[in-house]
């Protein structure tokens, strides 16, 4: 009787442990296949920005980025519903390294004006050598001709340029008889037109040489006028 009694109670036990022992075998099977499609779907991302930078929107396709990754279009299409999803990745992608870049920046602990210098010298480095930035800056001037609603462009690196330049204005390395948020929309301003025409007009080969110039010009301009 007793021997009888302690199988019955072991029977739920051990069928808990089954339960437990298939779960976690399950576990094992997802967790992979789910880190598969993660790097298969920054595969598809980073094909898709080298085309955009390449030959912009409109002359790319969801077939180009499937042969550039050696994939099938049903494939690409399991990550991405249509090209203006693909688009909107891209950019979304740019958009997410700006705050991070910035906090690396400021992890080196230089006062507010260098910062911002740091910073922009930073970006200017990614757009030369990165084709996600190169992408998503080519996309955004090309926003017109997609018809998906892209990030709002240029207004959070105005913001967070807008802070380190009041703060710069406080220590007295900034001119203050313009605002804080003036002076930062007219640098991302410069900084984008630069890097624009550098773009089209010599492929970025100059991009360097250009971006030095509008530097040493802006920043003159930022200086107190006593200074």
């Amino acid at each position: 009787m007793n021997r009888s009694t302690d199988r019955a109670a072991s029977r739920p036990s051990t069928a808990r442990a089954s339960r437990t022992a298939r779960t976690a075998r399950t576990d094992q099977l997802i967790e992979p296949k789910q880190e598969r499609a993660v790097l298969t779907r920054a595969r598809i991302l980073q094909a898709a920005a080298e085309i955009f930078a390449e030959h912009g929107y409109p002359r790319t396709s969801l077939a180009d980025v499937a042969a550039r990754v050696n994939m099938t279009k049903g494939a690409v299409y399991f990550h991405f519903k249509d090209k203006d999803d693909l688009a909107i990745a891209v950019v979304e992608t740019f958009y997410t390294r700006w705050p991070a870049a910035l906090e690396e920046v400021r992890a080196k602990n230089l006062d507010p004006l260098s910062t911002v210098i740091e910073l922009m010298d930073r970006t200017e480095r990614e757009f030369f050598g990165d084709v996600m930035v190169q992408a998503a800056a080519r996309l955004q001037s090309e926003r017109s001709l997609i018809n998906s609603d892209l990030p709002l462009p240029y207004q959070d690196w105005i913001d967070r340029l807008a802070i380190l330049l009041a703060a710069a204005q406080e220590q007295g390395q900034v001119r203050t008889d313009l605002s804080a948020a003036d002076l930062a929309r007219t640098l991302i301003s410069a900084f984008f037109g630069m890097q624009h025409i550098s773009s089209v007009l010599h492929d970025r080969k100059d991009q360097a040489k250009r971006w030095a110039d509008t530097k040493l010009l802006l920043f003159a301009g930022l200086r107190p006028q006593s200074a």
